[in-house]
Order: structure tokens, then sequence, then C-alpha cells
């Protein structure tokens, strides 16, 4: 944002509050977007997905604690609402008990748009009077979709639509789907910039690390939302890349080579998919069938013919000193 423009926008709210209700502070930035919370009732799930021609909006829109809930903070950004309203959920508010204790002091509150989605599935929405138009929300069952600054009034509704339409798909296929919507009927009157997704379990563990499912986020880019589809789609290849990692570690190959092969199959240009899928038939025993793999990756990047040489010592390639001379010289 340009200085003069901030200026404009300061002097502005000066002149339509008195000081002492500040409604903008230097730490909150501005983030008028259109985002979805939701959760899944079959899995426990719950999402916030968002897009913004603003840039990296997923650090200041999006919140989520697996076994807690879900918080979209937007509009004239409030930060502090995500890990306030986060805490509030997991003292034992309900999903509107926490909203209104959020917005009970804050001077700001005109210009704020929140969604909160409690563990239950329970929604609070709010967008305030003062939102650049066109601002709007839209509740279902165990969603709430949001919008402000778009191009006209029928972007929140469509994104409702989109959601209850594929209730079939996956949890973050569908608020993706959401968003998708929401650009088709319109978007941001300003374009778009940057884009998130955040999926945690419905059900914290005792590995918090691991409760965080999907965690991705375009920030800076000219088509958003095209990226954040191919990221998840990345993501969800590299699940199958964990799995025959797993697999590997208990000396488990047919399921690794199944792994392996599902990633590489999703995204067939991807060298590391291809490298570990062929590594793993040289440790079944099938070196021709990794040899067919490994002489175009060897061309490609001759580096994976220097890591392929380290494999051996740590007991990651496990064939005999004829085989290894044999695929060191392709």
């Amino acid at each position: 944002m340009k200085p003069t423009y901030l200026l404009a926008l300061l002097l502005f709210l000066s002149l339509a509050r008195p000081a002492a209700a500040q409604m903008y502070s230097t730490t909150d930035p501005f983030a008028h977007t259109f985002s979805i919370v939701a959760r899944d009732p079959a899995t426990g799930e719950m999402a916030v997905a968002v897009q913004s021609h603003w840039f990296s909006v997923g650090t200041s829109v999006s919140w989520g604690e697996a076994g807690v809930g879900v918080v979209a903070t937007q509009s004239f950004t409030n930060k502090s609402f995500g890990l306030r309203g986060l805490a509030l959920l997991k003292g034992g508010k309900t999903a509107q008990q926490a909203l209104d204790e959020l917005l009970s002091n804050d001077e700001g509150r005109d210009v704020r748009q929140v969604a909160i989605l409690d563990n239950q599935g329970r929604v609070a929405t709010h967008t305030g009077k003062k939102c650049v138009d066109m601002a709007g929300h839209q509740q279902g069952a165990q969603f709430s979709v949001q919008a402000n600054m778009m191009l006209n009034a029928s972007v929140w509704p469509a994104m409702a639509k989109a959601y209850e339409a594929n209730a079939k798909l996956p949890l973050a296929e569908r608020v993706l789907a959401a968003l998708d919507a929401a650009q088709a009927a319109g978007g941001d009157v300003r374009g778009r910039q940057s884009a998130a997704l955040l999926v945690v379990r419905g059900t914290a563990t005792e590995g918090p690390w691991a409760d965080r499912l999907i965690d991705l986020r375009v920030d800076d880019s000219a088509a958003p939302l095209p990226e954040l589809h191919r990221l998840l789609s990345l993501d969800r290849a590299y699940d199958h890349m964990n799995a025959g990692d797993l697999a590997v570690e208990k000396n488990d190959m047919p399921t690794a080579i199944r792994e392996y092969q599902a990633a590489e199959k999703m995204f067939p240009q991807n060298l590391e998919m291809k490298y570990w899928h062929a590594i793993t038939l040289a440790n079944k025993q099938q070196v021709p069938a990794a040899l067919a793999l490994l002489k175009p990756i060897f061309k490609q990047e001759p580096n994976w013919r220097v890591l392929t040489q380290r494999l051996p010592k740590v007991g990651l390639l496990t064939v005999t000193d004829a085989e290894l001379k044999q695929i060191l010289a392709l």
C-alpha cells in the first residue's frame, strides 16, 4: 500500500470516529477478502480458507487449533482475535460466546469481519456495519462464508452454494470449491494476490506438530487459487511419499512401491518422487526396472547420482557392489 493512500485512510478514520475510538492499529493489516470456516461432520476436521488482494493474507486471517476450532479475522484485521478466540474456545466458550467477548470491548467492531467455528460445528459471524461494500456473510450447517470489498453481493451466496453442493469432497477440496465460486462470481473488487488453506484435526493428539493436517499459503501470485490447488495436490502426493518412507522403515517394500508409484502418478515430472520409487525397486531386487527410472533422472540432474553413492552407507540402498557400479555408470 502506498504511503499516501495509507495516510488518506488514516485521516478518514480519524474523522469518522473520535480519536479515543481508534479502529486501526499499525500492527493490524488490512485484509479485505473472502473466506470460509467449516467443519467436516464425518471426520471432525476443521478448516479455514481465504483469498484476498493483499500480500500474505494467510498470516493475518487464518487461525486454527486441533480439537478447538478455527477463526477468520478480516476487513480491518485484528490479529489478536485469532489467538484470543481460540483461547476462549479452549476455555469452554461456544463460538458465539467467544465472538461476543471479542467484540464487547473492541472499538473497531464496526469495521471488523470475524467468523468463528468451534469443535462442535457451531458458528458465529460478525460483519461490521462499516465494512466496505459489498460485504456480508452467510451461515450454513457447520460452516460460515464471509466477504467484504467484493465486486458484488453475489459472492458469499455463491460460496455457500458451492460448499453445500460439494459435500462428497474431502474438506480441503470442498472449501477450495467455495473460494473458486467466490472468484467466479466476481471476487474482490481489486483483484487477487494471495490465498491460504488451513485444516486441523477434530481432536488433538499427543503430537501437536501433526495436528495441522494441511497448512498451505500462496503469498503473492497473479492466480493464487490455481496455485493453491496445485499445492494441495502436491501435498496429497507427498502424503504418499511419507507413507512410502514409513513402509521402507518397516521393510515393507511392496507397500513402499505402491505408495511411491501413487505419488509419481500425481506428479510425473517430480524427480524426487521418481528417484525414491527407483531406489525402492532396486532394494527389492528389481534393478533393471530401477535403472530405467534412474537413467533419465541422472541425465537431468547429476547430483542424484552423487546422492546414490551415499545411500549404501546408511542402509537406504541394499544392492550388491556390482549392481551399485551398474547404477552409477548410467
